[in-house]
């Protein structure tokens, strides 16, 4: 641990409870197709709706390699800081005009907040814990974006009842933003300094050539996929299936994000008794069979029951894939966490294919499909990982010992 890790390392710690602002999407796309899209053709309200992920996610291509090289000039702190400032703002669009559009605005900008904070927190946290300390930290992290993720649904409920309006969340997340950004501004945290020239945006993409590089980006955007995909479609589900309105059915996701908590903080233990990449096996395998059963359940409670498995054991699959990428090459940890980052694409094009096949078919069993087809990558991947690597012994060694 390369500083005192009560000091410096809990304000950062707090950025994941930001982090997780952005899975206040599953919720908004039940409720914008609820409110904003009824008069539209039944054929076109899933396609439209997630256009909302489409948006947020969409920025993650675009933003994250950028954010890595800028991370090389400005430092970590200071671009976590950037994030936060934009989350802020993002946060008083909706209610400047609750309308489709504006609703589209919104969490574009949040995007790009959240694609500068994801690819500048998870290397700002390695200045603070060291070696064989940071998969384990990185689990905790995602922990605390999962409490943040399962906290969502009960703020709008809570905004709803008090406010008379859900929208309200928005503000309240403005609020904890800046608290946020209060606390690590007066937190100092030492940096390395980067005497090396910084990477082009080819040198990164080039590291794509790694064939261990390439399979655990795969792995980012399927688990992204995975994960926005049940945050918005397991609303959905329950709409459709047992005759929820928005605001029952959005205690779906809490379900589901609730045993994704759980599972997360489960992790952090798990992984220092268990080889990172036979857990990544376990949880896949149990998922994938949950998947496939939430293809033919309709009881509410069996439900309810397959997303807490679906959460628990997705939990740690994304810190398990992002620690193995960080540890097969150090000495490019700024460039490899906004390449991986850029796999949180897989949150706009995985939920965009959803709605298509949902619309197609005329059911959210076509969600679900597409989810079962990414998590069966995810499962693939898991072995194919160490049957495949053609890396150096020095990457293999790197990664065994995430």
């Amino acid at each position: 641990m390369k500083q005192d890790f009560k000091y410096a390392a809990l304000p950062v710690m707090f950025g994941f409870f930001v982090m997780g602002f952005c899975d206040v999407v599953g919720i908004t796309v039940a409720h914008v197709k609820e409110d904003l899209l009824t008069g539209f053709g039944q054929d076109y309200q899933d396609t439209l709706s997630n256009l909302i992920p489409v948006a947020l996610f969409s920025m993650f291509l675009i933003f994250s390699i950028p954010t890595g090289m800028l991370m090389n000039k400005i430092g970590r702190k200071k671009t976590v800081l950037l994030s936060n400032v934009l989350t802020i703002g993002a946060m008083f669009i909706p209610l400047i005009d609750y309308s489709f559009g504006m609703a589209l605005l919104a969490f574009a900008v949040l995007g790009i907040a959240n694609t500068i904070l994801q690819v500048s927190l998870n290397p700002l946290l390695s200045n603070v814990v060291r070696g064989e300390q940071l998969t384990s930290s990185l689990t905790i992290g995602q922990f605390v974006k999962a409490v943040s993720s399962f906290s969502a649904p009960f703020i709008a409920a809570f905004a709803a009842g008090y406010f008379n309006n859900w929208q309200y969340i928005f503000p309240i997340y403005a609020v904890i933003t800046l608290l946020a950004t209060l606390w690590l501004s007066f937190t100092s945290i030492e940096e390395e300094v980067n005497t090396e020239r910084p990477s082009s945006f080819k040198e990164v993409v080039s590291l794509l050539g790694d064939k261990t590089i390439l399979l655990l980006f795969l792995g980012i955007l399927f688990v992204v996929g995975v994960d926005v995909g049940m945050n918005t479609a397991s609303p959905k589900i329950l709409m459709e299936r047992c005759g929820l309105n928005a605001i029952e059915a959005g205690y779906g996701p809490s379900v589901y994000f609730a045993l994704r908590t759980f599972g997360a903080f489960s992790g952090a233990f798990i992984l220092s008794r268990m080889a990172p990449q036979k857990f990544y096996q376990i949880s896949m395998v149990i998922a994938v069979l949950a998947l496939g059963a939430l293809l033919v359940v309709s009881d509410k409670t069996g439900i309810f029951i397959l997303y807490g498995v679906i959460g628990f054991f997705i939990a740690n699959v994304f810190a398990i894939i992002f620690g193995m990428a960080l540890k097969a090459q150090p000495d490019k940890a700024n460039e490899i966490s906004g390449l991986m980052i850029t796999g949180v694409f897989g949150g706009a094009i995985i939920p965009f294919a959803m709605g298509l096949l949902s619309d197609f078919l005329s059911s959210q069993i076509g969600a679900v499909i597409i989810i079962l087809l990414s998590a069966s990558y995810l499962l693939i991947s898991a072995f194919a990982l160490k049957v495949n690597q053609k890396t150096p012994q020095v990457v293999e060694e790197n990664i065994v010992e995430v």
